[in-house]
């Protein structure tokens, strides 16, 4: 039981430790664009290919489906 001594006060410093850089997160506005990354993530920025050919690294079945 003597270890609840240093087990409570270090479990208390924890939570606070999370508390406040939980509102430090909210106070900097970590949480105001909850969708811009998301977005962002789905957005394809990657030009297409000059080239002709769809797949130049294929399997090489797109071939033979126009054969």
């Amino acid at each position: 039981m003597e270890v609840l001594i240093y087990l409570v006060p270090i479990a208390l410093g924890l939570g606070l430790l999370g508390l406040g850089a939980f509102m430090w997160a909210l106070k900097t506005g970590q949480y105001e664009d909850l969708e811009g990354a998301a977005w962002r993530a789905l957005m394809d920025d990657d030009a297409p290919a000059e080239s002709g050919r769809a797949n130049e690294g294929g399997t090489g079945t797109e071939t033979a489906r126009h054969a």
